[in-house]
């Protein structure tokens, strides 16, 4: 590693003059500091210069050495204004490039060094993004689902006139749906086996703790399910009851209602459990 390190300071900059000619051509590029095609030491360049190569990197999509020339850049000059653009460039460029702890790692500096800054909103919600972008199916560990949750609140709550505020809601509603998700996965597990103790466990906290989400109607149906295979009536109804007052269009209440009244039973509060206690709250708006 230490030897990739040093061919990279030592800028060898064998860029073809097609690729020269390319890049002093672009009007949105300062003409002169592309690096000489004889091997100079990286201090020998000024920040800007340093910084051009690194966005000369992310445009031919090589993250991974435009995130070494902003590091370099924070490295050589600590408490320049450009180190704090590299800074934020940094932590996009590993971000790019999949390499997540890098990338929150560089987003956190930017956000401690620089928390009144215009760019720390964009620092916060990288940071989430570390988090977010890793929750690509409901089978992995929740643990990076409930860190993307907290760094999008920060996101939310910190900066919520940011235009990274929006993007952070729309992402915080997936995030706490896919957690919902699992408790679903692990209940209908629990529920093909016969399970139907640790089957509701999981259905009641969907209904109770993730409510706004998509998966409620199935969890209410699955609880109408479990509680008629245990015997329990009262809970099967209610379950019912429920479903029928928020969601009485979905399949989920058509196949609950005709599970009640395959056994002459009807969707109606019954008994004194805990979804007894739903129903007073959520639909008769008695929470005393």
């Amino acid at each position: 590693m230490s030897g990739v390190g040093t061919g990279r300071r030592l800028v060898a900059v064998t860029l073809a003059c097609s690729v020269l000619a390319a890049c002093t051509s672009d009007p949105g590029r300062t003409t002169g500091t592309i690096f000489n095609q004889k091997e100079i030491p990286l201090e020998a360049y000024q920040p800007e210069q340093i910084f051009e190569r690194g966005e000369f990197e992310l445009n031919r999509n090589r993250p991974d050495d435009a995130a070494f020339y902003f590091a370099e850049i924070e490295r050589l000059y600590p408490y320049s204004d450009w180190a704090r653009r590299a800074l934020i460039m940094q932590a996009f460029s590993y971000h790019q490039d999949q390499d997540y702890p890098n990338s929150r790692s560089a987003a956190q500096r930017f956000i401690d060094f620089y928390p009144d800054d215009d760019d720390a909103a964009y620092a916060q919600y990288l940071l989430a993004l570390s988090y977010y972008d890793q929750i690509d199916e409901v089978g992995r560990d929740q643990g990076l689902t409930f860190q993307a949750l907290q760094a999008l609140r920060q996101t939310i709550e910190r900066y919520p006139d940011s235009e990274y505020a929006r993007s952070a809601i729309l992402k915080f509603d997936l995030a706490f749906d896919h957690l919902a998700g699992k408790e679903m996965e692990i209940g209908r597990y629990y529920l093909r086996r016969d399970h139907f103790t640790a089957a509701i466990n999981r259905f009641r906290v969907v209904v109770e703790d993730f409510q706004t989400t998509s998966h409620t109607p199935e969890a209410l149906h699955r609880l109408v399910e479990a509680y008629l295979s245990l015997g329990l009536t009262d809970q099967a109804q209610t379950a019912a009851a429920i479903l029928g007052y928020n969601y009485q269009s979905t399949v989920w209440y058509q196949d609950s209602f005709a599970l009640l009244t395959g056994q002459g039973l009807r969707p109606e509060p019954s008994g004194d459990g805990w979804l007894r206690q739903l129903y007073r709250q959520t639909v008769k708006g008695q929470w005393l």
